[in-house]
């Protein structure tokens, strides 16, 4: 998954890029972590930064690769592509409900629901231009806050502006005609899960904004449209009714909101995101286990159990502050996000071990470098948590898996 929006609960010692070697094959045990060019690096504790450093090692060569390739990149937005299917205008976001099928027994009728099983006909370059973006946003991020190089920052620029300020290319702030189904939506509420990907564009311009190259009026026009959004998430149908769903959808329209509002200082819906979160979310969808019920039954449930857990910690971690660290909340039933890791550790770990029948789709794509094992790890200090996020693939290709991975550049949350 700052997957991290907020500052965690533990403090986080900055280490100069220059300490760091530019491959994997020298990352530092946890238990003997030290730091070149820090006086009494002994007296560093591991507890305390070993696994940031730790992950910033492992993952610079990585970041300055992704980095290289977005520096050639130019803006692709949402008013590159259009489908005939949509209802909407140029500067609307557009994308199809995944699971719906044209109907054998009617193929021109309205499509049907097939759970788990994803159509691959249906349009999709909105979404995939957005996780470009994501991409490209994640990437400049990470290594200017690697190395302090402001030319990452003034690309990012471009790739911003197109999407949020400028007239001719931007995307007008609302989701009215996402997942759309043919034949029975012209949009639906489902659809706000595909904006998950903006998340780190938040977050990357909370780590560069304060760079000399970001000017205020520039800076000032993105958060309006990210403000904009945010208030249509919270007034509108559909923004409501993604609101109200019981399962990892609101989760992911909870991470939205708060991501949203940590970039535009948004303390009110800040505070009233930490209340749903221990009010609402953690209560109604974790089981006594620690599981989640609602996404253990679906098709693909080992797939939605880690999506899920992913959402859960990302909200954590974007919330979380000394004097009110969700890290550590508990329910009067003993609810708590570290019961939820502890659960779902085992079966990442050993995938084996897992009880319930393989997912319909993507079983052999689960699971990757997962954001709830590096923030888990992070804030309980749990060095096997760590020891398996390092050995995952910290760079998945397949679309499915991206699509539901909004944390790809982990540092700019740290």
């Amino acid at each position: 998954m700052k997957v991290i929006f907020s500052v965690l609960s533990a403090a986080v010692i900055y280490i100069s890029p220059a300490v760091f070697t530019t491959g994997h094959a020298n990352t530092p045990e946890l238990d003997t972590l030290t730091v070149r060019g820090i006086p009494d690096v002994q007296n560093v504790s591991p507890q305390k930064d070993g696994i940031t450093k730790a992950a910033t090692t492992l993952l610079r060569k990585q970041i300055l690769a992704e980095a290289a390739w977005a520096m050639t990149q130019k803006p692709v937005t949402i008013t590159d592509a259009s489908s005939p299917r949509s209802a909407g205008g140029k500067h609307d976001f557009f994308s199809e409900a995944d699971y719906f099928w044209p109907d054998p027994q009617n193929p021109d009728g309205p499509y049907i629901n097939r759970d788990g099983l994803t159509n691959p006909d249906n349009f999709v370059e909105h979404r995939k231009a957005m996780i470009r973006l994501s991409k490209v946003i994640g990437a400049l991020a990470s290594a200017y806050k690697l190395t302090g190089d402001e030319k990452y920052v003034t690309q990012a620029i471009i790739h911003l502006k197109a999407w949020f300020v400028n007239p001719e290319t931007l995307m007008n702030p609302n989701l009215n005609f996402a997942q759309a189904v043919k034949g029975k939506f012209t949009g639906r509420n489902y659809g706000i899960i595909d904006t998950i990907h903006l998340m780190e564009v938040a977050q990357g311009m909370i780590v560069m904004e304060k760079a000399s190259v970001f000017d205020a009026q520039t800076a000032t026009a993105i958060k309006g449209w990210f403000s904009a959004y945010t208030n249509w998430l919270n007034t509108s149908k559909p923004g409501i009714q993604e609101k109200m769903v019981k399962n990892n959808h609101a989760t992911c329209w909870a991470i939205q909101v708060a991501s949203f509002a940590k970039l535009c200082n948004d303390q009110p819906m800040l505070d009233s995101m930490r209340v749903r979160y221990k009010t609402v979310l953690l209560p109604n969808q974790m089981g006594a286990d620690g599981s989640f019920p609602l996404e253990m039954a679906r098709t693909k449930p080992y797939g939605y159990a880690i999506f899920n857990l992913d959402a859960m910690t990302i909200l954590c971690q974007i919330l979380s502050t000394p004097e009110n660290n969700l890290w550590e909340f508990k329910t009067a039933d003993g609810k708590s996000i570290k019961l939820g890791l502890s659960y779902l550790y085992p079966f990442i770990a050993d995938k084996s071990k897992w009880s319930l029948k393989p997912d319909v789709m993507y079983w052999e794509n689960w699971p990757v470098a997962q954001p709830f094992l590096l923030f888990g790890a992070n804030a309980y200090q749990e060095n096997a948590w760590y020891a398996t996020w390092k050995k995952l693939d910290h760079n998945p290709q397949v679309v499915e898996v991206i699509r539901n991975l909004p944390i790809r550049h982990p540092l700019i949350w740290l």
